[in-house]
């Protein structure tokens, strides 16, 4: 029998050293790069300047970095004590000292990217990555775990309008749908794992909620967040716009008022994610089509 101790899967795919293959898995890369993707793209509809798109995307990039970071550090020991998969910190594929040196280090090029896209641009972004970090380190465990993902997604436009020549202040609509999407982001991410937050003696909004009405709840931001893209510009809004608007309504009236047999539990959960992916899709192509609107 061959007893060769061998990496993970996810280090010998990566072709990476484990730490350094456990460092970048510990950053949450998914997330990361679905965040500075969009913003990026928001960024280049809005307006030109491509060393102001630059600056933007790696602003955005070092500070879901540094937010992924830290989280991953400071729940280490929670993280193995539940045995949770895919936490590299936890199963000591890298350690939380270096996880923790990279989220400063991150943390300190977010601070000097986003000042340099504007004062007021940096001050708004810098706020909403402080506002990640708060609730990494306390705010998750109480009932205001839904703020920082609200100020968190609705600092983003006000970074890509503030980079803008003149500072121009963003639409408020794209604000408040930024908002939106983000307590929708929350109650998504949690979702899946409420019961061992729970055991874990985590007790935000959702984790208050319990698993059935937070899947009642979720799709109601996302609405929102529609009706404000599609309603909150000036003019009249485009027959698409009505027909997403339409679609997102049918599918909260569907997810809210018919009922779902819970078991397996695992199947309405994944159900109720896969809605919101393609209802955040649906929003998101909305603002981006409004880009040079944001404004």
């Amino acid at each position: 029998m061959d007893t060769t101790e061998r990496p993970p899967a996810p280090t010998r795919a990566l072709g990476l050293p484990r730490s350094s293959a456990g460092l970048v898995l510990s950053c949450h890369p998914g997330p990361v790069a679905a965040v500075t993707v969009l913003v990026t793209a928001l960024a280049v509809s809005s307006g030109p300047g491509a060393g102001r798109w630059v600056l933007v995307a790696t602003a955005v990039l070092t500070g879901q970095l540094s937010v992924g970071w830290c989280n991953d550090a400071f729940d280490a020991r929670r993280d193995a004590e539940a045995a949770r998969p895919g936490k590299p910190v936890a199963r000591g594929a890298v350690g939380p000292g270096t996880v923790w040196s990279a989220a400063f280090a991150a943390l300190s090029l977010c601070a000097v990217l986003s000042l340099a896209c504007g004062a007021w641009a940096g001050a708004a972004h810098l706020a909403g990555v402080v506002a990640a970090w708060a609730y990494n380190l306390k705010l998750k465990e109480t009932v205001l775990s839904w703020l920082p993902y609200a100020v968190g997604f609705g600092s983003l436009p006000c970074l890509v309008a503030l980079s803008l020549p003149g500072n121009p202040w963003p639409a408020w609509w794209a604000v408040a749908a930024g908002a939106l999407l983000g307590v929708a982001a929350h109650l998504g991410d949690v979702l899946p794992d409420i019961e061992a937050d729970l055991r874990a003696g985590i007790r935000g909004l959702p984790q208050r909620l319990g698993p059935a009405r937070t899947r009642l709840l979720l799709p109601l931001p996302l609405t929102a967040a529609t009706a404000v893209l599609v309603l909150g510009p000036a003019g009249a809004p485009a027959g698409r716009d009505f027909v997403v608007l339409s679609g997102v309504a049918l599918c909260t009236v569907v997810a809210t008022t018919v009922h779902i047999d819970p078991r397996p539990v695992w199947a309405w959960r994944k159900a109720a994610l896969a809605g919101t992916v393609a209802v955040a899709s649906a929003d998101v192509a909305l603002l981006l089509a409004r880009g040079t609107e944001i404004v």
